[in-house]
């Protein structure tokens, strides 16, 4: 296993800036906005003398209260994952009673911890770091998280001893070979819950509260011999009701993780009405070809009469996805769960169909005899061969003439046709028409008169 290195302090020292500087990414939403971070977050570590795992972490206070007391927890549990801790403090504003609570609390584990001093852009080291020779953990660095200043030399000292096994090394998702399962919907429907519900634990801060998960987060799940990579997503509301740059950016990196996707969940709440919101999502999801299954949570203690009026919402405002699994669920009690997950498989499993070109051109010219294309200025239009074009979703290229002039109807039936015969669940499938060109377009003819005639003389023999 490769080493595992927990970031820790109080709220805004800037530990989510260390994080991406570290694993070199963007992954941890970043603002000067106190407790941003709530979940676990796990990275690679690319910075020092051996790759490791990297958690972000969410800020460490006293006396916790309301979404604080899980936000802890979750932090509690990081550092006893930890090889190693780095307690990231603010030089600038000193030493805080939070700061000496959070290194008692730390000095309990008996595991190895490193003071990182955070903004010190423009000061000098060893004046920097002074104050917090008083901790008693060793010599403190210092660093600028938001200028990668002194981070290299940081990761150095504490990864020093700590080596991989041989061949180990950062596994990549191509490797890993893991199905991409985002769980969006609006705030506080019970994306969390659900995520938690399927691994079994805590893993995700779940809270009573809209706007709860601010970031995605990625949580690597396994059942069944079946490899998963789950995405938590902020709740999407409205566009007018979008507030602030931080929500701002939870909604850009939420559809992020819809295009990254390979089967997305969105979970709507039974206890409310199909939302404009609601729509626009589903909708968007469609339009990018990711293949769906939809939840409707909190299944459980509602009236008939409402459960009825969802139903009929569903049929009235969602038609456009009738092709996605439909699943009513309590993520809170487990309900439904299980069925949700093999609907993702199979949502997943017809997304990445091997559709073979000899079926698709059969069926396409069974499809033609059935119900033949329209004329189009008195001409037939003549479909001669599909094949596959893409995956996720599927993708079938036609081959013919006038192809240009196919009606969207036609489109469909031959879309129905072929989700029928492959039974496909789940997914959009894609029609994409090409026409054959002329080889003899922009030549003109030479021939004489006598040598047409012969040529229709040929043509009218070979006919017989």
């Amino acid at each position: 296993m490769l080493p595992v290195i927990a970031l820790v302090g109080r709220p805004n020292v800037g530990k989510s800036t260390l994080f991406n500087v570290v694993t070199g990414t963007r992954d941890a939403l970043v603002a000067d906005l106190p407790g941003l971070t709530r979940d676990r977050k796990y990275g690679y570590g690319r910075v020092g003398p051996c790759p490791s795992i990297v958690i972000d972490t969410g800020g460490l206070v006293e006396s916790p209260a309301g979404i604080e007391q899980p936000m802890v927890e979750q932090t509690v549990r990081a550092i006893e994952e930890a090889d190693r801790i780095v307690l990231v403090v603010d030089g600038r504003s000193g030493i805080t009673a939070t700061d000496r609570w959070v290194v008692d609390l730390l000095r309990r584990t008996k595991k190895p911890v490193f003071v990182a001093v955070n903004k010190a852009e423009g000061i000098d080291d060893d004046v920097f770091t002074a104050e917090f020779h008083a901790f008693g953990l060793g010599e403190p660095s210092a660093i600028s998280a938001a200028h990668g200043q002194g981070v290299h030399d940081l990761m150095e000292r504490v990864l020093e001893g700590l080596v991989p096994p041989v061949g180990e090394e950062e596994p990549t998702p191509e490797r890993e070979k893991r199905v991409r399962v985002c769980v969006v919907g609006r705030p506080n429907v019970g994306k969390s819950t659900l995520i938690n519900r399927w691994l079994g634990e805590e893993r995700l801060v779940s809270f009573d509260q809209p706007g709860t998960t601010r970031d995605t987060v990625h949580v690597p799940f396994e059942r069944d011999g079946n490899l998963y990579d789950l995405i938590d997503t902020a709740g999407v509301r409205r566009k007018a009701r979008v507030e602030g740059a931080v929500e701002k950016f939870s909604v850009v990196k939420t559809l992020q993780a819809i295009e990254e996707a390979h089967v997305v969940v969105c979970v709507l709440d039974a206890s409310e009405t199909v939302s404009d919101q609601d729509a626009s999502l589903i909708g968007f999801i469609a339009n990018r070809g990711r293949a769906l299954v939809i939840a409707v949570n909190k299944w459980d203690h509602i009236e008939q009469h409402q459960r009825d009026h969802i139903k009929n919402q569903i049929a009235l405002r969602l038609p456009f996805v009738d092709y996605a699994p439909l699943h009513f669920i309590s993520a809170r009690h487990g309900t439904g769960v299980g069925e949700l997950l093999r609907s993702v498989d199979a949502a997943y499993a017809s997304a990445m169909a091997d559709l073979p070109t000899k079926e698709l051109t059969r069926l396409l010219e069974s499809a033609m005899v059935a119900h033949q294309p329209p004329l189009v200025r008195g001409r037939r239009i003549k479909l001669r061969y599909a094949h596959q074009g893409g995956r996720n979703p599927p993708l079938i290229i036609i081959h013919g003439n006038q192809t240009e002039s196919v009606p969207d109807t036609y489109r469909r039936y031959l879309v129905n046709m072929y989700r029928a015969a492959y039974k496909l669940v789940g997914t959009p499938v894609k029609v994409e028409f090409r026409g054959e060109d002329n080889p003899y377009a922009g030549k003109r003819n030479t021939m004489t008169p006598s040598q047409v005639r012969k040529r229709r003389r040929v043509i009218k023999r070979d006919k017989r």
